[in-house]
């Protein structure tokens, strides 16, 4: 990765840059205008959210959203990282990981006792940081 990238927690100021990394990332739903805003201002809120982002000479080149919870099969906090998006011509460069550290590295202030992940296209690069594939997940659209 290149020194000059910066991955830092979001602000209200990121939710335009974050936009277009969100409708990119997405694959089974469009992505609209007025609900990001929306979502984006509440995660801002939220306690139990985060959202980093990677930043470069003032263009944010990607983003990561994640979450923690109690729970009774891990004997208390969970982490999970719910979106995970780097621009396509940015891969590769270590941005990805380096998001994904730093949200560990939040998930253990909260003391979490695990991340996970849900992946359809990225397992390679999950499996290449010791994340380990342990369930198949489901969903139903409602």
């Amino acid at each position: 990765m290149t020194s000059n990238v910066e991955i830092r927690i979001a602000t209200g100021d990121d939710v335009e840059h974050v936009l277009p990394l969100a409708r990119d990332m997405a694959t089974s739903f469009f992505v609209q205008t007025d609900q990001f805003r929306s979502t984006f201002a509440e995660l801002m809120e939220r306690d139990d959210a985060l959202v980093f982002v990677a930043e470069e000479q003032g263009d944010v080149v990607g983003y990561l959203l994640g979450f923690d919870h109690l729970s009774f099969y891990a004997n208390g906090r969970v982490s999970y990282v719910e979106e995970l998006a780097v621009s396509a011509d940015r891969r590769g460069q270590g941005i990805g990981q380096h998001m994904l550290e730093a949200f560990e590295g939040w998930a253990k202030t909260r003391s979490s006792t695990l991340v996970t992940v849900a992946t359809r296209r990225a397992a390679p690069f999950y499996a290449a940081l010791d994340y380990e594939e342990t369930a198949i997940l489901f969903r139903k659209v409602l």
